[in-house]
Order: structure tokens, then C-alpha cells, then sequence
């Protein structure tokens, strides 16, 4: 009995401290509903994701702080003070895990991009696209050789022209008037 009388009187004193934050915003009547709850508040976010120990401290602080901004809405006859509290803290864990929640993901992302499935395909441009991969084709097929190296240099193994020039071992203003040359040549092929 003793134990259950103790445990009134300290509830009722915790009421009061909330009216004095209510009424007074009085800092020490917060400290010593931090005393009470703040551990408690930790254990309730522990035992939901053990090892979280700066989640858990996070969401104590934020709960006392809303406990502290929102002390004049605590109505006694609606709810127990502990009642009040720890629906504050599972409202704070739901958010602070909305927020925090979007940073961590099990997307692994080597796989990721070669599983990426275009929904907003046109198979329409995909044609379109095919088409014009075989005119070009088709065009540097019709070009002479020494055009048809240097643009295979320059843009398919993307080497610069200087780059090109050494390996072909051709001077590089070649290089450049056979690339724009062979461009040319192209561009009047494929619009045929």
C-alpha cells in the first residue's frame, strides 16, 4: 500500500509540475518531469529499435519540448499525464522515423540502374531512334576508309583528335578536315 500511495503522490505532483508549465512555463517543474520521463521516453524507443540510443535521445528532447510548447493543452480529465506523455513520444518516433527513415533504403544501387524500366517509354521515339542508328550506320558504311577510321577514333572510341592523330600517325589538321569532312558526307547521306 505504501508503494501505491507513493506512486499517487507522485503523479499528482507530475500534474502539478504540468500545470506550472502550463500557467508559469516554470523551468524547474520541466526538469523534473525530464527526470521522470526522459528515461523512460528512451526506453520506450529502445524496446521498438534496440541499439538506437541517439534515436531514442533525439526523440526524448523533442518530447520535451513539445511537452514544453503544448503543456496549456493537457487536460487531466481527458487523459493520465502518462497517457498524454507517451502518445506525444510514439507521435514523435513516428516522425522523426518519417524523416529520418527516407535516408536509409535496402535498394541496392549497382543493381539498380539495369532494373530501371523506362514507364514513360514512347515506342513511337524507340523506332524513331532505331531508324536513325541504322541510316547512320549505314551512311558511315558509304564513307571512304580513311573517313570512316578517323570518325571511328574520334567518336566512337572517343579519343580526342590529337589522340587520333597519334595512333593513326597522321598529322592532326588531317584528322580535324577528314572529321568534318566525313560529318558532312553524313549528314547529306542520311537526310537522302
Amino acid at each position: 500500500m505504501n508503494m501505491v500511495s507513493e506512486n499517487l503522490d507522485s503523479d499528482h505532483t507530475l500534474v502539478d509540475d504540468m500545470a506550472l508549465i502550463a500557467t508559469q512555463k516554470n523551468t524547474a517543474a520541466l526538469e523534473r518531469l525530464f527526470d521522470h520521463y526522459a528515461p523512460r521516453i528512451r526506453a520506450f524507443c529502445l524496446s521498438a529499435q534496440p541499439g538506437s540510443n541517439l534515436m531514442a535521445d533525439d526523440i526524448a528532447q523533442e518530447v520535451m519540448i513539445r511537452i514544453w510548447n503544448k503543456a496549456h493543452l493537457y487536460n487531466p480529465a481527458t487523459a493520465s499525464l502518462n497517457t498524454w506523455v507517451f502518445t506525444i513520444a510514439r507521435n514523435a518516433r513516428i516522425d522523426y522515423m518519417r524523416k529520418n527513415g527516407r535516408y536509409q533504403s535496402d535498394i541496392d544501387p549497382d543493381g539498380f540502374w539495369s532494373e530501371l524500366v523506362d514507364e514513360n517509354a514512347d515506342p513511337f521515339s524507340d523506332v524513331q531512334q532505331k531508324r536513325d542508328q541504322e541510316r547512320i550506320r549505314n551512311g558511315l558504311n558509304e564513307l571512304p576508309n580513311d573517313q570512316q577510321q578517323v570518325l571511328s577514333k574520334v567518336y566512337l572510341e572517343g579519343k580526342s583528335h590529337s589522340e587520333a592523330s597519334q595512333e593513326l600517325g597522321l598529322p592532326l589538321g588531317t584528322v580535324k578536315s577528314r572529321v568534318r569532312l566525313a560529318l558532312n558526307k553524313l549528314s547529306v547521306i542520311i537526310k537522302r
